[in-house]
């Protein structure tokens, strides 16, 4: 079994598996407070260990069933057949 079928096997485990109420909400939180902690570190592997952990906390926190990924794939059809606009 190689690397990307075991992580195929756990994210289709975690799809699985019933979800709690707030458990975005404490994703979250933990990833910021990962950023956070990870700017105060001497030490700079340290500092990029936390800065990818926070950051891929709150990436998993951003995509999951009722996060962003959601309302991303809603604004990707775009509103009543019209396209967002696009900021410069």
């Amino acid at each position: 079994m190689n690397i990307g079928s075991k992580i195929e096997a756990v994210k289709k485990m975690d799809a699985q598996r019933p979800g709690f109420p707030g458990e975005h909400l404490a994703v979250l939180g933990a990833g910021v407070l990962l950023l956070l902690t990870a700017g105060r570190s001497p030490s700079l592997v340290r500092r990029l260990l936390a800065g990818a952990a926070g950051g891929a906390l709150v990436g998993r926190a951003a995509s999951g069933t009722g996060g962003l990924a959601r309302v991303a794939r809603t604004m990707q059809g775009g509103w009543g057949g019209r396209r967002p606009m696009r900021m410069l």
